[in-house]
C-alpha cells in the first residue's frame, strides 16, 4: 500500500473515532438515569409535610377551648390600647376614690398569667388579654368575665417563644364584634368577640418579610371601624385588612426599608386631615386615613430615627405631635403643616432625656393643655419620676413627683380627674390631675410580683392591672 493510501486510512480512522466519541459524549450528557424514579415529597407517604421555616409551622387560631364563664353583659368599655379615644383618659362619670384605709382597695378577682406585660381591654362585659402558656408553648387570646374573672374561652396557636423579659406584651383591639391581636412574633389574629370564632390569621413575617422587634412585638393593633391597621415594616410600611373578610385593602410602600418598632399606630386629625401617625425604626410618618386617599403618605421625616421606640405619638394640641423614646433618645416635638404644596414637618424641639420631658416605655398623656409622663432612667435627677410639662416648651418641667417617689417603667391612666399610676413593684398611687403641683391622694400595694409594666384599663369604676404573672380587678369606686 502506498503512502497516500495509508494516510487516507489513518485519517478515516481518526475522524470515525472522533465522531464516535462525540456521539457518546452527547448521549452521556443527555441521558437521565433517574427519569423513571418517583420523588417522595412530604405528604405522599402519609407523613405530615415538613415546614421549611418556623413561620410555616404556625397554624394561626387552630386552638380553641370553651369554659363555663357567663355570656355577654352590659358595661362601659375600654376597647383598645389607651382607651376609647386613644388618649388614656376615661370619660366615665363614676366617682372614684383613694380613701381606702390601711387595707387598700378591694381586689374583686385575680387570675394567673404567663410571664409577660400584655395589657387587657374591656368590651361587652368581657376582658380580653393576650397570654402565653409556657408549658404548652401556645400564644393565646383569653376571654374572661369582667364581673367575676371566670374564663369564657381561649383561642390561639402553637408558637415557640423563649423567655425574653416576658413573652406577650401587646394589647388587643376591639371593635364589636371583632377582636384583633398581634402575637410575640408578628402573627395577627382576628376573632369574633362573642363566640371566639376565628375570622382570619396573618403572619407578617411570612407574608411581608417583617422583622420581629427586639424583645418581641410591642405594637398594639388598631381597628378603625371595621378595618385593622397594622404597621409592618417589611414589604409594606402599613397595611389595612378588612376584619370580616381578612382581605388586604391597601398597602403603604416602604422604599426606605423602615422597620417595625414597639410603638403603636395612632389616628389623629392634624392640619385638617385625618391620618394614622406612626413612629417606625427609621423615621416618623403620617398616612391618610380618609376613604378617598387611604394609605397615601401625607408626611414623612427621618429626623426622628431611634433604635428602640416604645411610646406612641401624642397630639399635644393643634398641629403639634410629641415623639419620645428611651435609651438616650429623648423627645422630638414637631409641627405638621398642610401647605398648598403638601405637608411639611417642622422640628420645634429635639431634646435629650436630661434636657426636658421624655418617656421610655409608657406613652405620655396630654390633658388640660399639659403633658404628663414618667421620665426614663437616663433623665438625670428626674429619672423615673412622674412629671408635668409645658407642651409648647417640653424643656420646661412644671412639677415632678420628687426623688422619693419614683415609678420605674410602670403604666398610668387618667379617670375622674385623677391619675392612677402603677409602679414596677405593684404599688398603685392616686394623684390629683393638677397642672401646678404634685398632690398625692393615696397609695396601696395591689400586686405581689414585679415588672408591673402592662398598660392599665378601667371601666365602671373597676381598674385592671397586672404584673409579670398576675392580673387583678380592683374596685376604685368611691364608697
Amino acid at each position: 500500500m502506498n503512502t497516500l493510501s495509508q494516510n487516507t486510512v489513518n485519517n478515516f480512522i481518526m475522524i470515525s473515532t472522533a465522531l464516535i466519541a462525540l456521539v457518546f459524549l452527547t448521549w452521556w450528557m443527555l441521558y437521565d438515569p433517574v427519569k423513571d424514579f418517583v420523588e417522595h415529597v412530604p405528604g405522599t407517604d402519609n407523613r405530615p409535610a415538613v415546614a421549611t421555616t418556623e413561620a410555616d409551622m404556625v397554624d394561626i387560631g387552630n386552638i380553641f377551648e370553651k369554659f363555663d364563664g357567663p355570656s355577654l353583659s352590659e358595661s362601659s368599655d375600654w376597647p383598645r390600647f389607651r382607651g376609647e379615644f386613644f388618649d388614656n383618659i376615661s370619660r366615665s362619670q363614676i366617682k372614684l376614690s383613694g380613701q381606702w384605709g390601711e387595707a387598700g382597695p378591694a381586689i374583686l378577682w385575680s387570675i394567673d398569667l404567663g410571664e409577660g406585660h400584655a395589657g387587657p381591654v374591656i368590651a361587652m362585659g368581657r376582658v380580653y388579654i393576650l397570654d402565653y402558656d409556657e408549658n404548652k408553648r401556645q400564644d393565646l387570646l383569653r376571654c374572661f368575665s369582667f364581673q367575676d374573672g371566670k374564663e369564657i374561652w381561649r383561642r390561639g396557636y402553637d408558637l415557640f417563644v423563649k423567655r425574653n423579659h416576658g413573652m406577650s406584651r401587646t394589647v388587643p383591639a376591639v371593635s364589636w364584634p371583632y377582636v384583633v391581636t398581634m402575637g410575640p412574633k408578628c402573627q395577627v389574629m382576628c376573632v369574633n368577640g362573642e363566640s371566639g370564632e376565628l375570622k382570619w390569621g396573618l403572619d407578617l413575617v411570612k407574608e411581608y418579610e417583617a422583622e420581629v422587634p427586639l424583645w418581641y412585638t410591642g405594637q398594639c393593633p388598631l381597628i378603625d371601624d371595621t378595618t385593622a391597621i397594622l404597621a409592618v415594616g417589611g414589604k409594606a410600611l402599613l397595611i389595612a385588612v378588612g376584619c370580616e373578610s381578612g382581605r388586604v385593602l391597601w398597602e403603604t410602600p416602604n422604599p426606605d426599608n423602615w422597620l417595625m418598632s414597639h410603638s403603636s399606630v395612632i389616628p389623629m386629625t392634624i392640619a385638617g386631615r385625618r391620618m394614622y401617625v406612626y413612629s417606625a425604626l427609621g423615621g416618623i410618618i403620617g398616612i391618610s386615613a380618609e376613604k378617598e386617599t387611604a394609605g397615601q403618605v401625607l408626611f414623612k421625616s427621618s429626623e426622628w430615627n431611634q433604635t428602640v421606640i416604645a411610646p406612641s405619638p401624642v397630639n399635644v394640641g393643634g398641629e403639634k405631635i410629641l415623639f419620645t423614646a428611651g435609651y438616650g433618645a429623648g423627645s422630638l416635638l414637631a409641627k405638621i403643616s398642610n401647605l398648598n404644596s403638601g405637608f411639611t414637618v417642622e422640628v420645634l424641639q429635639n431634646l435629650k432625656p436630661d434636657q426636658g420631658l421624655a418617656a421610655e416605655q409608657q406613652t405620655p398623656i396630654y390633658y388640660k393643655n399639659h403633658v404628663f409622663a414618667i421620665m426614663p432612667k437616663d433623665a438625670g435627677a428626674l429619672r423615673n419620676q412622674f412629671v408635668c410639662a409645658d407642651p409648647n416648651d417640653i424643656s420646661k418641667i412644671i412639677w415632678s413627683s420628687g426623688k422619693t417617689k419614683r415609678f420605674g417603667l410602670g403604666p398610668f391612666l387618667l379617670a375622674d380627674d385623677k391619675f392612677f399610676i402603677l409602679s414596677d413593684d405593684g404599688v398603685l398611687t392616686v394623684i390629683e390631675a393638677h397642672t401646678k403641683k404634685y398632690n398625692q391622694i393615696a397609695e396601696a400595694k395591689i400586686l405581689k410580683g414585679h415588672d408591673a409594666w402592662g398598660p392599665l384599663a378601667i371601666a365602671d369604676g373597676k381598674l385592671l392591672a397586672r404584673d409579670s404573672r398576675q392580673m387583678v380587678c380592683v374596685d376604685v369606686r368611691a364608697r
